[in-house]
């Protein structure tokens, strides 16, 4: 097995790295910057690939011999495209660490065919937004059935955030752009339904707002749900104020120890018929790691397991249950709980 990683040089790229030569998985790493990139191979014996993302030849090339690549490097709605195309043209897997749900929707929309056609997987959000909010979103609503509505509360306390995941979060599409799954359809909207959230281990209900979360774009493409929209705990009026000189300027990312001491925690409720309430949470603790862990096991799933070829949500391309099981032994805490 060989997994090509995309961005492998930037913060939650080098995390990536670690993973796979904790695994014993044999890697490519891909970037545009020689130096930057052969610092994040020292020590793992993994070969170097330089391509930048305006060549598509040369990330083709990069990507020759690869059975999956995983992307790292974001924003993804202005970088992400190519590196898509590009896997798919070489024959490989795909999955990324994304949580811009616009450009997630657009990766269904986009590459659906060409990757059916090419008998290959992609599979978007991989990250510790995304793949976990999916997983836990599949289990309640297969033990609820038919689903009227489905909300799914994300909160972030402690760890703070790299100068990537910065850059890709634009507070007017975080919030006001916002998409809501309603009547068959993804569309922009008001006022979220809560104001305040019950999360498990606060002690008090939290504040939250409507937020743009990676699971309304792919839960709906496998739970059939009426309805279904994605709130944020926390406060992040900050955000506005992170220009991007000012965002160059902070360092790159989360020490270690800040790492340990993030939580988060993903809230999931669902209504069924006549009344029926099921709940999900999911709880863990540095969410940059858990990411790395994700990508590498959900690229390692789709070259060793397979699944159908296409653009695949989360839990339409792996087992939830299975895959839940799997961050058990990395510190993740779930459950599914009816009443």
């Amino acid at each position: 097995m060989k997994i090509a990683l995309n961005g492998a040089s930037g913060y939650t790229g080098r995390l990536t790295v670690a993973e796979l030569a904790r695994r014993g998985i044999e890697a490519v790493l891909v970037g545009r910057d020689p130096g930057r990139l052969r610092a994040a191979a020292a020590g793992t014996g993994f070969e170097v690939r330089i391509a930048d993302i305006g060549d598509q030849a040369a990330l083709e090339a990069a990507f020759a011999g690869a059975d999956a690549v995983v992307n790292t490097a974001g924003p993804f709605a202005p970088l992400g495209a190519p590196v898509v195309r590009a896997a798919i043209a070489a024959g490989a897997h795909y999955v990324d660490t994304t949580g811009e749900q616009h450009y997630i929707n657009d990766v269904f929309n986009t590459f659906a065919g060409a990757a059916d056609d090419a008998g290959v997987t992609v599979v978007p959000a991989m990250a510790d937004d995304g793949g976990p909010s999916d997983f836990i979103s599949h289990l309640v609503g297969e033990a609820a059935g038919a689903v009227d509505g489905l909300t799914v509360a994300l909160w972030y306390r402690g760890g703070g955030f790299s100068r990537g995941t910065l850059r890709s979060l634009d507070p007017d599409m975080l919030f006001d752009g916002a998409l809501r799954y309603e009547s068959g359809a993804w569309t922009t909207y008001g006022e979220a339904s809560h104001a305040t959230w019950r999360f498990p281990g606060a002690g008090a209900p939290v504040g939250v707002s409507k937020a743009a979360l990676p699971p309304v774009a792919t839960v709906p493409r496998h739970v059939p749900v009426a309805r279904m929209e994605g709130l944020l705990g926390g406060s992040f009026e900050t955000l506005d104020g992170f220009d991007p000189a000012t965002i160059d300027s902070m360092p790159e990312g989360p020490d270690e120890e800040q790492r340990r001491q993030g939580r988060w925690t993903i809230s999931v409720e669902a209504s069924g018929q006549g009344g029926r309430t099921v709940r999900g949470e999911v709880e863990g603790a540095d969410g940059y790691g858990k990411t790395a862990v994700i990508a590498v096991e959900a690229a390692r799933r789709l070259v060793t397991d397979g699944a159908k070829a296409g653009v695949l949500a989360p839990s339409q391309a792996f087992d939830p249950e299975s895959f839940m099981n799997f961050l058990s032994g990395h510190g993740v805490r779930w459950r599914v709980t009816e009443g």
